[in-house]
């Protein structure tokens, strides 16, 4: 298969699931996210999709660059293994808050989300750690999101 495929499947990946998971993100955000308690400091609405988009497209760069990499197959297969749970996890995450209203159970999600980027960002550094670095910015997001999903649940209970 050529790179450029394996670009586009890899970036393909990512936004499909981002993708779907908006679904429960946006029948939230339109009708249950707008009577709960926030606090002052959370983001307009209108931020997230442009924000989760690049974070997706950055996500597929890297998870191309492993696996276009000649790195040896078991550390390729690990590092795609855990890139796949991080990214099951973050799919379940919108649907836990956004669909279930779960917010506390959100949070521990969240929480073991953040676990496996940081797994992912390490097992993609033995590989490329440019690609490691394009998972900076998602590790960040995620973190601000835990500590807002944290917030908003102690804001509601």
């Amino acid at each position: 298969m050529n790179n450029t495929l394996k670009l586009v499947i890899a970036i393909a990946i990512p936004l499909l699931i981002g993708s779907t998971s908006a679904f429960f993100t946006v029948t939230g955000v339109g009708s249950w996210y707008q009577t709960i308690i926030k606090p002052s400091w959370n983001p307009p609405n209108y931020i997230f999709g442009p924000v989760w988009t690049t974070l997706y497209v950055m996500m597929g760069v890297s998870l191309f660059l492993v696996w276009k990499s000649g790195a040896d197959a078991s550390s390729k297969s690990k590092a795609v293994v855990l890139f796949a749970i991080q990214l099951v996890l973050n799919f379940f995450w919108s649907f836990i808050f956004f669909d279930q209203h779960l917010i506390g159970t959100a949070f521990a999600e969240i929480i073991v989300l953040w676990l496996f980027i940081i797994l992912t960002i390490f097992a993609f550094a033995r590989i490329s750690k440019t690609a490691a670095w394009l998972l900076v910015p998602y590790i960040s997001w995620v973190s601000f999101a835990a500590f807002l999903n944290y917030t908003i649940w102690q804001l509601n209970k």
